[in-house]
């Protein structure tokens, strides 16, 4: 088994920056910009609050910065508390065919790596690069070896690995074994009781963030683990790709605050708001037809933020009503609207086989309105706006990052933050964009 392992381990250590594709080194810079918007607006959530004091009380240290709160906590504990803050609004990158999230994991274990090594701009996105292509495959891999649906942290507990492997620069052996340890190691989460039971456990992110990220700082004291599975034949092709082919450019980037398999039916709905400039007030009810597994979201009224992301009606609703799906919708202080839970109540979901064909693949939709005075409007088949197929662009990108980034810090802060990262790899070290990210303006986040 060892031959995959062995060439996994040397893409770790040998990738280099000048010889990725200028797409690739592009795409890992709109990476972090997604991520930080994503971390910079979650901090205002319970669950980044709960997470930070916990990590300060058991992980302390000054290893790497809790971003937004103020505070330093160990290797570890930065790890698991940024992690669960970059998921903790659920409008982090994901990669269709593992229906999961990469960026949410090897980001936070990559930049507080890089942070406490003191690395620069540019072997920090390398090593974003690398964790993202290991995590990435290594889910395909995991879904193909178990039976059973797991969370993102199960499989990206390895790229994690991996990009702090990068950091730490591990040798070819203690990189095999951080990976092996790892996956060993990694969370077994049943990804559709969290659909059923919306908490905020979600996707595992922060444990297989943190795990990833242990097996690393193990493997460098000689810590032994078994080899990963990417040494099984059957995953050959997976590994004889790297390096060729960047499986990084095909992300999906998400606009909307909730469950991607949600946002087809959110883009769907502020389309036909638009197009025929609707008055929620007159609408009698709403139909999403849709696949299978995202007629298991939820259509009860949220009680909290996960419940509201891991909602198909709630969504929908605060989209035709407040035309956004953001924080501003979707923090527990915001869910309380009257508008949009009239509305919600309205909607109901249809399976659909011919769209269940085509998952995960795409993720796909179609929503139906009728309104009071008779009138049927169709969205027609929709995809999810962010897909590779139908992109955000680089301007949307950024006006995304603005959005989330603008809710906690100041207009100026939010400008030099974008300048840093389109310039990352010019950096020596990362030590002014963590000082940019230290703590909020807008009295939201902190201990």
């Amino acid at each position: 088994m060892l031959p995959g392992n062995r060439a996994v381990a040397k893409f770790v250590g040998e990738t280099k920056w000048d010889n990725l594709p200028p797409e690739v080194q592009q795409q890992a810079r709109l990476c972090a910009l997604d991520l930080l918007g994503a971390i910079i607006a979650g901090s205002s959530t319970r669950v980044a609050r709960i997470v930070a004091e916990q990590a300060l009380e058991h992980w302390p240290g000054e290893a790497a910065s809790i971003l937004l709160f103020g505070a330093k906590a160990s290797l570890p504990g930065a790890v698991l508390a940024n992690a669960f803050t970059a998921n903790a609004l659920d409008i982090d990158d994901g990669y269709r065919e593992i229906k999961g999230h990469p960026g949410a994991i090897v980001f936070p274990a990559v930049l507080a790596a890089a942070e406490s090594r003191g690395v620069s701009g540019r072997e920090f996105l390398t090593a974003l690069v690398v964790a993202y292509e290991v995590a990435i495959r290594a889910g395909l891999a995991w879904h193909h070896y178990h039976a059973e649906y797991h969370g993102s942290g199960s499989w990206g507990s390895l790229g994690a690995a991996a990009g702090v492997a990068r950091i730490l620069g591990l040798r070819e052996k203690e990189t095999i074994s951080a990976l092996g340890t790892a996956e060993y190691h990694a969370p077994i989460m049943p990804m559709m009781r969290c659909i059923d039971y919306p908490a905020m456990t979600k996707d595992g992110i922060g444990w297989g963030a943190m795990v990833g990220t242990v097996s690393a700082l193990l493997a460098a004291t000689g810590f032994t683990g078994i080899p990963s599975l990417f040494g099984f034949r059957e995953y050959s092709s997976l590994v004889g790709s790297l390096g060729s082919e960047y499986k990084i450019l095909n992300l999906y980037f998400k606009p909307y605050a909730c469950c991607r398999w949600a946002q087809p039916a959110v883009s769907a709905a502020l389309k036909l708001r638009k197009d025929h400039d609707i008055d929620p007030d007159h609408i009698e009810k709403i139909v999403v037809r849709t696949f299978r597994a995202a007629t298991k979201l939820w259509l009860k009224a949220p009680r909290n933020t996960e419940e509201a992301q891991y909602n198909m009606a709630y969504p929908i609703a605060a989209a035709l009503v407040e035309g956004a799906v953001g924080p501003e919708q979707i923090l527990d202080e915001n869910l309380g609207k009257g508008a949009i839970l009239e509305l919600a109540a309205k909607v109901s979901v249809v399976e659909e086989q011919s769209l269940e064909r085509e998952f995960p693949e795409k993720c796909l939709c179609e929503l139906e309105l009728t309104l009071k005075d008779g009138c049927n409007l169709s969205s027609g088949t929709t995809s999810a706006t962010g897909d590779p197929d139908n992109p955000l662009g680089i301007d949307g990108m950024e006006q995304k990052f603005k959005q989330l980034a603008a809710t906690v810090l100041s207009a100026a802060r939010v400008e030099e933050i974008l300048e840093l990262v389109w310039h990352l790899d010019k950096l020596d070290n990362l030590e002014l964009l963590i000082e940019f990210l230290s703590s909020t303006e807008k009295g939201k986040g902190g201990i």
